[in-house]
């Protein structure tokens, strides 16, 4: 579906361009638009490198253990049918201290992990679980504590204070969370819950 959507916004673009005989200026746009695009995966490699390495030193030092120590008593809360000690649990909760701290690459194979062990706890093998949509609601809607991403793009734009989107991020990601959650609980309840 996605390259035919790709394939009809070229052919358009190129159709339009030589019916309005600015065919020449569309092929400068397309090298330019591509320097651009290296500049910026350039950057943003860098940038991805330097918050990968200062993963891998939370990692070690302990910091991501205990944020996980943190969120696990909020996950049992929030995730009541599913065992504490579970494979499901542990991969939920490695998912979402990725995503706090900005790292969606390494959050997507854990939270591909929890929803695969999520489905091993599914009676009901054809429908998701309140649990699985909690879970897509946290997932997709995540706190983030350190937008490791953003704060790579803005560097490689000539940011003059990339920075200065750490709170604000901080408190729209915590606003967006509880929301979701709030509207999972809601709807888990009006429906008689527990499934």
């Amino acid at each position: 579906m996605i390259n035919r959507l790709w394939y009809y916004m070229i052919v358009i673009a190129v159709a339009f361009a030589a019916t309005g005989g600015r065919l020449e200026l569309l092929t400068d746009e397309i090298f330019v638009s591509l320097q651009y695009s290296i500049e910026l995966g350039i950057g943003l490699l860098g940038g991805m490198m330097l918050w990968c390495g200062v993963l891998k030193v939370a990692e070690r030092s302990g910091l991501v253990d205990n944020i996980s120590t943190l969120i696990r008593p909020v996950m049992r809360m929030l995730f009541r049918g599913i065992p504490s000690k579970s494979a499901a649990m542990g991969a939920m909760i490695m998912n979402i201290t990725s995503n706090m701290l900005g790292l969606g690459n390494a959050a997507t194979p854990m939270g591909l992990k929890a929803m695969q062990e999520l489905q091993e706890l599914n009676p009901k093998k054809d429908t998701a679980t309140d649990a699985m949509c909690l879970f897509l609601v946290v997932n997709a809607a995540p706190i983030q504590l350190l937008p490791a991403t953003v704060l790579s793009l803005r560097v490689s734009a000539g940011s003059a204070n990339p920075g200065i989107i750490i709170l604000p991020t901080i408190i729209s990601s915590f606003a967006a969370v509880s929301v979701g959650v709030t509207a999972c609980k809601l709807l888990e309840r009006a429906r008689g819950g527990g499934r």
